[in-house]
């Protein structure tokens, strides 16, 4: 049993700012692999704040295996952690999933001055040197795994094999970024060197990555809306929810049971940010799933560490010659995002993703849409059914979920229920797949939107 971690945002209102007083509690859920840190990502640049200045009660769920959720052996749903208007500067340096004050705040990287470095021959070979160590221990341990005898996994060599293959093109990626750059890549060596700890510890953990979507549907978010409707006691048991990518999935998932079963899903009303039940329409990035999850299921490897592959991989991403630059497309558009920010976003966002989760998501990408783990109810024909306002809210230039996509769901949702809305403009601003919660110029743009739809339906 997984302890969920609820974040609830608690603001202290200046006495000159009045804000509004609401009805309902708001739910907010991330996406894939990622932790709270995504809607709070600083404080001039957190969605879960803006939320809470006006007057929301916002909270935030961590999923199992993510952030600072716990294993358990008790049905126990874990306190929230209240957060302070201020907050604690952090660098980037610590490893995804690790908080280092005992109140358990979230992180926000400092925009100060960075010292500025220059490496040496022996520091770019002492470079080469602990990537490579690195992964030939990360070869080793889960090779190990395996021998061991893990009941969900298999002494297969071809695995072994494969991930020796991964070690050495990373390393030759590696080595061929050192080359192209003049002058060398600074601070690499630290900001890999603190992914070390995380990588390891998520090895250690891999055999007990044992859950799928449906667990996150079914148990995570049902044991989290029923503590927070406890908590808040709304006069008529009904929570606000906004949902992003998976989060969003999560959303339309709980409304479509919910209809199929006839059941009153508790909730008031929900916004989803680059999300859909059906990718089928769209040349959506998330097909990148697929190459991960069939290894994985073939294998029968429980789980992929992404946050630390994310984290060894940023630094390619974003000094010269930015041989993985892809990576920054499909997080943020131009502009809209400070680089600080966006370095602490991928070091300390992500976290390990069950194959068993990538599997279930990847039937988004199949006729019928997204379908539950028996393979027999696909959640998208039963949206038609529900009795919930949605607003669906889609970025320009989202390669992870692209308009089309998010169109593809909410165009199922009655008439009379259903709001759509594409941020970006032709000429610019545009908005990517995180832009819709932490882009620059959301506070101004999209986040009045949401504010306005969720203000009209808080009424009880």
């Amino acid at each position: 049993m997984w302890k969920k971690r609820s974040v609830h945002i608690n603001l202290e209102i200046n006495s000159y700012i009045v804000a509004p007083s609401r009805n309902h509690p708001l739910l907010l859920l991330s996406g894939i692999g990622t932790n709270a840190i995504g809607y709070d990502l600083a404080p001039g640049s957190s969605f879960a704040r803006h939320m809470s200045s006006q007057g929301f009660d916002t909270w935030i769920l961590e999923f199992r295996g993510a952030g600072l959720s716990s294993e358990v052996a008790s049905k126990e749903v874990k306190q929230p952690v209240s957060l302070p208007p201020e907050r604690l500067d952090a660098t980037s340096k610590n490893p995804p999933n690790v908080i280092s004050d005992s109140s358990a705040q979230s992180k926000v990287s400092s925009a100060g001055e960075k010292k500025e470095t220059v490496e040496s021959d022996s520091d770019q070979s002492q470079l080469l040197t602990t990537f490579t160590e690195t992964f030939k221990r990360f070869s080793e341990r889960l090779t190990n795994l395996i021998k061991e005898g893990s009941p969900e996994a298999l002494q297969n060599s071809t695995l072994a094999t494969q991930i020796r293959d991964l070690s050495q093109r990373l390393v030759d990626i590696m080595e061929e970024g050192q080359r192209s750059v003049s002058p060398p890549i600074t601070d690499l060596l630290d900001r890999f060197s603190s992914t070390v700890e995380n990588l390891q510890s998520q090895i250690d953990l891999l055999g007990k990555y044992n859950w799928d979507f449906d667990h996150y549907l079914e148990e995570d978010v049902p044991a989290a809306m029923e503590y927070i409707l406890r908590q808040c006691n709304p006069k008529d048991d009904k929570l606000l929810a906004i949902g992003h990518s998976m989060g969003g999935i999560l959303l339309y998932s709980m409304l479509s049971r919910n209809a199929y079963e006839r059941r009153d899903s508790r909730l008031a009303a929900i916004v989803t940010l680059g999300a859909s039940l059906d990718y089928t329409t769209s040349n959506s990035t998330l097909k990148l799933l697929t190459p991960l999850a069939d290894p994985a299921q073939a294998l029968n490897v429980p789980a992929v560490p992404l946050g630390a592959l994310l984290a060894a991989a940023y630094p390619l991403a974003s000094r010269p010659p930015y041989v993985m630059s892809w990576l920054n497309r499909l997080i943020t558009a131009q502009d809209m995002m400070h680089p600080d920010l966006m370095e602490k976003f991928v070091m300390t966002n992500f976290c390990t993703v069950p194959a068993k989760l990538l599997l279930q998501l990847t039937t988004a990408f199949q006729v019928g849409g997204l379908r539950d783990r028996s393979g027999t109810f696909f959640y998208k024909n039963h949206i038609n059914k529900v009795d919930v306002p949605v607003l669906a809210i889609a970025g320009d230039l989202d390669l992870i979920c692209p308009p089309e996509a998010v169109y593809e769901t909410i165009k199922l949702v009655p008439k009379h229920l259903a709001k759509y809305k594409v941020f970006g403009e032709p000429g610019g601003p545009h908005y990517a797949h995180y832009d819709l919660v932490g882009g620059r110029l959301a506070p101004e743009q999209l986040y009045p939107c949401v504010i306005e739809f969720l203000t009209a339906h808080d009424s009880t």
